[in-house]
């Protein structure tokens, strides 16, 4: 079988007007053949419970970049190990708490004596404005369990702020919009798992990613087709994801384009 694990802003959704519309025939066309599409993304579950009802997706999801995998209940007909019950999911926790990240990105700011601005300390209305939402989208956007975005306010001490993060056991990357603070996780490590029970339920698995970021890139080294939209850093990703295809198109047209060719024959 095949699956396609997906990024969301500035790959499946246009960077500033989220739209997907563009992208529709190829949503169409992965609906009808049965093939799995998989969100993989920094966006909090909240968030992408929204766009899943938009999308009309009921696959699994990964979230946060990769803090946590959540698994529809019984979409699976064999029981999911480590998972535990979450509303109507099984939840693979992945990451680490939301608390101690946001604790660990003041002590690496404090340490490094960079100025950074997380999301803890942004009000509803400035994650609006800076993410270009709705004052709805942004409150599901600050719901946050398993990773702290924050923007650089003194991008020459950067290499400062990341060595103290490192110090502290934590990872960090970069979004589209933001950098990241997070534990021992990525998005690769949630696309291994998932791929992990999708060839537990007794299939040969055939898998596509497509992403923008660099925080996709992990994830997408992972997937036997990498696709990589495009976007203005578009080399420093193909530097990062060698086997990568890059689009002619930017999101949401790269993104459709890339399904259709892939998927159509």
């Amino acid at each position: 079988m095949d699956v396609v694990f997906t990024d969301l802003d500035g790959t499946l959704l246009e960077h500033s007007t989220y739209s997907f519309a563009e992208a529709q025939p190829a949503l169409d066309l992965l609906k009808n053949r049965g093939i799995p599409l998989v969100i993989c993304t920094s966006k909090t579950r909240s968030e992408v419970e929204l766009w899943r009802g938009l999308l009309g997706n009921e696959h699994p999801f990964i979230v946060e970049n990769g803090g946590a995998v959540f698994v529809p209940a019984n979409y699976f007909d064999f029981a999911v190990p480590s998972a535990v019950p979450h509303d109507r999911y099984l939840m693979l926790q992945l990451g680490t708490p939301y608390a101690d990240l946001v604790e660990s990105l003041r002590g690496a700011a404090e340490e490094s004596r960079c100025r950074v601005r997380g999301f803890s300390q942004m009000s509803v209305a400035e994650v609006s404005e800076h993410c270009q939402m709705s004052l709805e989208h942004a409150a599901l956007a600050k719901a946050r369990e398993f990773d702290e975005p924050f923007v650089l306010l003194e991008e020459e001490k950067a290499s400062d702020l990341f060595a103290a993060i490192e110090r502290r056991g934590r990872r960090w990357t970069r979004g589209g919009r933001f950098y990241h603070i997070l534990g021992d996780n990525d998005k690769a490590v949630a696309v291994r798992l998932l791929l992990g029970l999708y060839r537990a339920a007794g299939r040969h698995v055939r898998s596509a990613g497509l992403g923008d970021g660099l925080n996709d890139a992990p994830f997408l080294n992972v997937v036997d087709l990498p696709i990589l939209i495009r976007t203005p850093w578009l080399d420093r990703l193909q530097a990062l994801v060698p086997r990568g295809r890059p689009t002619d198109s930017p999101a949401p047209r790269g993104w459709s384009q890339a399904i259709l060719e892939l998927y159509s024959s």
